[in-house]
């Protein structure tokens, strides 16, 4: 099978599970990012894919081979690790040239290499200066054709831009997605930033206590998460218990909810609405009465908290759709049946 795959991984340290029966497949070519809380296992996977930490149980399959016993600078990866690890003491060249110098690649093909590297990541020119002098960009790009120099099959990154200012972050982030796009090669990022994983990820993997919650498309993730963590740790949502009345309609305090219904046999059950599917209109009629405790403007987007029988939900609208509401006001808010998602506890 083409790209890795994770069979049953688990991984113990004494009587702590630090990673627990995780099953995953990456197609080849695919960018994955595992996201998650601090804790929740994520670099222990990491760490076990690249050969740094020995699983307590399961395999590690790279195209169709069993690579969990093989040393990792025989598993042909190329790893960024959240510190960069350059050598202060070398150039940009010869930190570039590092793993091809070891393997005892020709001076000639090293130099190739290294000018084919520098150009990819825009940094022509730059062979022969010191790190110290370099941008945390510029640093950044040079860890990034290190571990690029020797063509690996699978590309691993720990938290590789945690140390950027936000504006070269997510700059960064558009560089490494197009970079990856280009080469086709497998890679994986350990990230806890939501809009990273995001931004960059064909699949995100979100973990908790160990354990893969769900793992789908950036789309798939936000839209229909597969529970109540996932939905509350993904961007913003409104989180509501929904009841089921005697005639089976799902009802929010005791408000029937138009169109939308209960798993058959489920009398109660935790429903996602993220905050720009909340609609606010006059009270009354099908609507559920509240009265707005406060008004965020944040330039791109307002923000309406709403407090309904004591529980709080948000409306987000752009500028050009902001309703004309103040607080104090009683509204009406309407929860469309096609944006509720029933969630698993």
């Amino acid at each position: 099978m083409s790209g890795l795959v994770l069979k049953d991984i688990s991984k113990r340290f004494g009587n702590f599970a630090a990673v627990s029966h995780v099953d995953l497949s990456v197609p080849h070519g695919t960018f994955v990012c595992m996201l998650g809380p601090s804790g929740c296992g994520k670099t222990t996977l990491l760490r076990m894919i690249a050969g740094l930490d020995e699983p307590s149980e399961g395999a590690i399959l790279l195209d169709g081979a069993d690579i969990t016993p093989i040393p990792t600078h025989k598993r042909n990866l190329g790893m960024v690790f959240q510190s960069l690890a350059l050598f202060p003491h070398l150039n940009v060249g010869e930190n570039i040239a590092y793993p091809l110098r070891i393997r005892g690649i020709a001076k000639e093909d090293q130099k190739k290499r290294v000018d084919e590297l520098l150009q990819m990541i825009h940094l022509q020119g730059y062979g022969e200066r010191p790190v110290s002098k370099l941008s945390g960009g510029q640093r950044q790009r040079v860890a990034i054709a290190r571990a690029l120099a020797l063509s690996p099959k699978l590309f691993l990154l720990d938290e590789p831009l945690s140390a950027l200012d936000a504006k070269l972050r997510e700059a960064m982030q558009v560089e490494l997605r197009q970079l990856q796009q280009r080469l086709g090669i497998t890679t994986i990022v350990v990230t806890h930033d939501q809009r990273e994983a995001m931004t960059m990820a064909d699949t995100v993997v979100v973990m908790n206590g160990g354990e893969i919650r769900q793992a789908a498309s950036p789309v798939d993730i936000y839209r229909n998460p597969s529970d109540t963590f996932v939905a509350d740790f993904i961007g913003s949502t409104n989180l509501l218990e929904i009841s089921a009345d005697s005639a089976s309609r799902a009802t929010f305090l005791g408000k029937p909810v138009a169109g939308l219904a209960l798993p058959a046999g489920l009398a109660k059950a935790s429903v996602s609405i993220r905050p720009e599917d909340v609609h606010l209109t006059a009270p009354g009629g099908d609507a559920i009465d509240g009265t707005i405790t406060f008004i965020r403007d944040l330039g791109g987007t307002i923000e309406t908290f709403v407090d309904v029988s004591g529980q709080s939900i948000v409306a987000v609208s752009t500028p050009r759709a902001r309703p004309e509401v103040s607080v104090g006001q009683k509204v009406g808010v309407v929860l469309p049946h096609e944006a509720c998602v029933v969630l698993k506890r």
